[in-house]
């Protein structure tokens, strides 16, 4: 009987303290009054049952917890102010466009309309959800003399979502539209604790005001971990798994956060394994989405050194990686080109980098990821740095980096770079595809961008999901890449679920690699795609530096039927020796020849957004290749002469060769000892015969009693050496027959 009273009590015991102890609920938000229940048993003993003491206790906490001490708002914004001047007039406007926009009681589910009678749409919807202008609302607070309308506008629209999760009157995951979908949740997780964080020492936002916006987390934070039980690639979830790991981090005193946690830090070490290749780079291979991850795992990152909790060097590591990749893509001056779905600046043919960069300083002090920085973070990231985090800024060391010519294989960017002084050229190649969720991807397969002079002569161009020629602007008319008829790469457009703007292709080619060579005279890379098999054409593309000359790109098609094959090239452009010399001529007087080593037929010019391109055209072929000079110069002397018929191009000679060389249509540029060869078929140089089994492209390096052969072509060459001098391929001797594949090379030395 003892033993069944003491089970009696023991299981009343467990059901009254899992009746306090019980997971908070998602799908509502708890009243301030029942926060305290929530809170584990060691926080309980600390301090007593009342609103005042839990919300000065999370006052306390989040000073302690935050990136900085919220004690030291008035000093921060006033460095702030003074730091970036421009900032005001961008805070006052974005928040006058919200709030006259928006009711502060605003309705969440559409149709509902602005305030001035305009129906809201999706993309209006999802950035009202993201919570993105309420930040400059708080802003605006500071500005405008701590006017309260401002905080109670911020705590009425928080209150209006949580009536409407009530009454069940918000857009859910269902339409596309979800208000408390990751992405958008996570953000406005992210937006809410700048301004909670803000408002702190503030007397009009108050102790009721600051329950209610920790309580209304708590709601948002467990919805989030039940969403969340398996990995669903991309930044959605990433952005969610951030806001969740911080709000575990930050509010760990109430029962469940420790799940939180550990399902939060399960997700993005995940994505962090799946989603950041090998390379360092972020699979959806855009710069805007690489820097936004870099952002996402720094919140979490950053707040676990700040309350001292370990991360695994692993991770630590990933995220430095993500600051190396950065730095192996930019430009001499210190930007990135324009990758994909980049969309902060649209039509700008440049990403700004150094703020990325100072948060990449501020975490290692990497002197080569230091030599990107500037000394001051981006104004949206300022209030995510503490004091000693600023300070460090000031005194950046700063190195050049070691690495020239690269490549990021997995993400398949291959960069041909003459080295870091502002007025270097520098090629990167695009040739990859993310198998897994190609949303943001462009079609660019095999497109190049360009900069030379201090000048981007081969540019890209930043997008916007909200305008009309998206899709437009998404695919190839406005890429460096060459064209099949009227075939583009991007096929099977469709607009995102929900209607807000941004979209994707169905469709897009396989990209293949099949050769990267990097080595003191020239870089070669050579890749394919299917892009165009549709309408049965084979396709590929070598890019050749002739450092630190010029480019050549060849473009080969093969058909059993005829067609008319394209190169785009973005620019403005004159045709200066028709039609085989496109000129597009900058402010400084540096400049881009496009030189056709083939005869073409016309060059065709479009534009659209105040940018241009020209397509060059080979109508009625079945099988033919374009060998283009790319040829940056840097003023008149030093251009193409288009009044001679063969001109010289950097030095080089048109089809004067230091030996003989025979093959249908052959063409060839020579300097010095060195010689580019196409559609050769017999070499003879000195007493050597080579001889290939199908024209065949190459290098050839002339150096006293040695010769270099590099294949530069698309495919194998059987090749036939006959020499009484020693020849060698991987190290190992050829007598007579061998293949060549693509890259490799072949080395003749007399006695």
């Amino acid at each position: 009987m003892a033993q069944l009273k003491s089970m009696v009590i023991s299981g009343l015991l467990m059901a009254s303290l899992s009746l306090f102890a019980q997971d908070l609920p998602s799908n509502s938000v708890i009243k301030t009054t029942d926060l305290y229940s929530h809170l584990k048993a060691e926080i309980k003993n600390q301090i007593p049952n009342s609103e005042a003491a839990l919300a000065a206790y999370y006052r306390k906490a989040f000073a302690e917890r935050f990136y900085y001490d919220w004690h030291t708002v008035p000093e921060r914004f006033e460095l702030y102010a003074n730091s970036f001047p421009e900032a005001e007039a961008n805070h006052l406007e974005r928040a006058n466009d919200h709030m006259t926009k928006f009711k502060s009681s605003s309705a969440w589910l559409l149709p509902f309309n602005y305030q001035n009678g305009g129906k809201v749409d999706a993309y209006a919807l999802r950035h009202l959800a993201r919570q993105h202008k309420m930040v400059d609302i708080a802003f605006t607070y500071f500005y405008n003399n701590k006017d309260p309308k401002y905080i109670r506008y911020f705590t009425d629209q928080m209150q209006s979502l949580n009536a409407a999760l009530d009454n069940n009157a918000y857009e859910t995951i269902k339409n596309g539209n979800g208000v408390y979908e990751a992405f958008r949740s996570g953000y406005r997780i992210l937006n809410w604790l700048e301004i909670h964080n803000l408002f702190l020492g503030e007397k009009a936002y108050t102790d009721k005001d600051q329950l209610n916006t920790i309580a209304t987390l708590l709601q948002h934070a467990e919805n989030l971990y039940e969403t969340n039980a398996t990995f669903t690639d991309g930044n959605h979830q990433t952005r969610g798994m951030s806001a969740l790991a911080m709000l575990a981090i930050l509010l760990r005193d109430f029962e469940g956060t420790d799940k939180w946690y550990e399902r939060a830090m399960t997700r993005l070490n995940e994505h962090l394994s799946k989603e950041i290749n090998p390379d360092g780079f972020q699979f959806e291979r855009s710069v805007h989405y690489h820097m936004s991850d870099i952002e996402t795992y720094y919140f979490v990152y950053q707040l676990a050194k700040i309350s001292n909790i370990t991360i695994d060097k692993s991770v630590e590591d990933k995220l430095k990686s993500l600051f190396t990749s950065l730095a192996k893509i930019s430009y001499p001056d210190k930007s990135a080109p324009v990758l994909q779905d980049d969309t902060n600046e649209p039509w700008a043919e440049k990403n700004t980098i150094s703020g990325t960069m100072s948060l990449g300083y501020v975490l290692y002090e990497d002197p080569t990821v230091g030599y990107f920085a500037q000394d001051l973070i981006d104004s949206n990231m300022y209030w995510f740095l503490n004091k000693q985090q600023l300070e460090s800024l000031k005194q950046i060391e700063k190195k050049k980096p070691a690495f020239e010519s690269v490549t990021l294989p997995e993400t398949a960017y291959y960069i041909m770079r003459e080295g870091w002084n502002k007025n270097d050229k520098m090629m990167i190649i695009s040739n990859g595809v993310d198998d897994l969720k190609p949303d943001h991807q462009h079609g660019d397969i095999l497109g190049i961008q360009a900069v030379a002079n201090g000048q981007v002569i081969l540019p890209n161009y930043q997008v916007r999901y909200s305008l009309t020629d998206f899709d437009f602007f998404k695919n190839s008319m406005v890429k460096n890449v060459a064209l099949v008829d009227n075939e583009l790469q991007g096929k099977e457009w469709t607009s995102n679920e929900g209607g807000s703007g941004f979209g994707k292709f169905k469709k897009l080619p396989l990209p293949t690699t099949i050769s990267w060579e990097s080595n003191p005279q020239f870089d070669l890379f050579v890749g394919s795609h299917d892009g165009f098999e549709n309408v049965g054409v084979k396709y590929s593309r070598q890019v050749i530096y002739l450092k630190d000359d010029l480019w050549i790109v060849k473009d080969n098609f093969y058909s059993k039927e005829k067609h008319t094959y394209k190169q785009v090239w973005q620019g403005h452009y004159t045709e200066d020796l028709k039609p085989n010399l496109i000129r597009s001529n900058f402010s400084d007087a540096t400049g881009l020849d496009i030189y056709q080593l083939t005869t073409v037929d016309k060059n065709e010019k479009s534009g659209t957004r105040g940018k241009e391109w020209t397509v060059v055209s080979k109508e009625n072929m079945s099988e033919f290749s374009f060998i283009t000079i790319l040829h940056p110069y840097s003023n008149f002397d030093k251009r193409i002469n288009e009044e001679t018929k063969t001109p010289e191009i950097a030095g080089w000679k048109q089809n004067i060769l230091p030996f003989q060389a025979t093959g249908d249509q052959l063409k060839s540029l020579s300097k010095g000892g060195k010689s580019f060869l196409f559609n050769v078929k017999t070499l003879t140089i000195a007493a050597n015969n080579i001889q290939f089994n199908e024209p065949t492209d190459v290098a050839i390096d002339i150096n006293g009693s040695q010769i270099t052969l590099f294949n530069l072509s698309e495919k194998a060459a059987s090749t036939i050496v006959v020499s009484k001098a020693t020849v060698m391929q991987d190290g190992k001797r050829v007598r007579t027959n061998t293949i060549l594949k693509p890259g490799n090379k072949l080395v003749i030395t007399s006695k």
